[in-house]
């Protein structure tokens, strides 16, 4: 039986920071698409490969993407739901694109 985690506003805020990077967005819609090695996460994202290879380990530590191994290569996909909840938030995303800029304390955390 798994215990149920309260779900403190600390915890949310680390889950979305976990996404406020476009780096890692653009990571997470090149697997939308299905499971790909890093070289092609990397192009699909137009990052370096190093680059890259740091926001999948970040990405992976936090749960949003699995890797498999096979032989020597590492083959990364979306974790259970991560699709859902990035096809869930475009439409809200989409009505408040505009407002977003106005906000100044988003400004100051990037």
């Amino acid at each position: 039986m798994q215990t149920k985690v309260s779900l403190t506003p600390e915890m949310r805020a680390r889950f979305y920071h976990g996404l406020a990077e476009p780096a890692r967005l653009a990571i997470l819609d090149a697997l939308r698409d299905g499971e790909l090695g890093v070289t092609e996460v990397a192009n699909e994202a137009g990052l370096s490969l190093s680059n890259a290879s740091r926001h999948l380990a970040c990405l992976r530590d936090c749960g949003l993407i699995e890797a498999r191994l096979d032989w020597r290569h590492v083959y990364y996909r979306l974790a259970d739901g991560i699709e859902d909840l990035l096809t869930d938030h475009e439409p809200l995303i989409e009505r408040i694109a505009a407002r977003l800029g106005n906000c100044d304390l988003l400004e100051e955390a990037h």
